[in-house]
């Protein structure tokens, strides 16, 4: 059996690839880890970090909290442009993930958007950072 958080992020990446909305935007640039030579085209997504902790589910299931953000980037000559248009990538996202049920192991584990943050980067671009939490059975 696949570890179930990289199970959990799998399921979760495989959705952001099946939503027509995050597709029209980003065309397929989703990555764990984003080229930095040349940096990928704007905008894209990638994984942030996630955490784990062990939780006790009804007495007597195992279970994992688990928590992991999703980040939205956007760059543009054009200032005010890139936070539109990060905006805009981060509510897509939200939409696709918030409430969605994946299947880890033969177990529906729901994803739940918990918070987004958006800021402006050193660089000058537009980063949105996106909160979410599942609750996924250790079976």
């Amino acid at each position: 059996m696949a570890d179930p958080i990289l199970a959990t992020l799998q399921g979760a990446v495989s959705t952001l690839r099946a939503s027509s909305a995050v597709a029209a935007l980003v065309a397929g640039r989703i990555y764990d880890r984003p080229p930095q030579e040349p940096l990928p085209a704007s905008p894209y997504i990638s994984l942030g970090p996630h955490d784990a902790t062990t939780d006790v589910v009804a007495d007597c299931i195992d279970g994992l909290d688990l928590t992991f953000q999703v980040d939205a980037w956007a760059f543009d000559a054009a200032d005010a442009k890139s936070r539109v248009v990060v905006t805009e990538l981060a509510g897509a996202v939200r939409k696709a993930l918030h409430k969605h049920e994946i299947m880890v192991a033969g177990t529906p584990v729901w994803i739940l958007h918990r918070q987004t943050r958006v800021m402006r980067d050193p660089d000058g671009g537009y980063h949105a950072a996106l909160s979410f939490g599942a609750l996924v059975d250790l079976l």
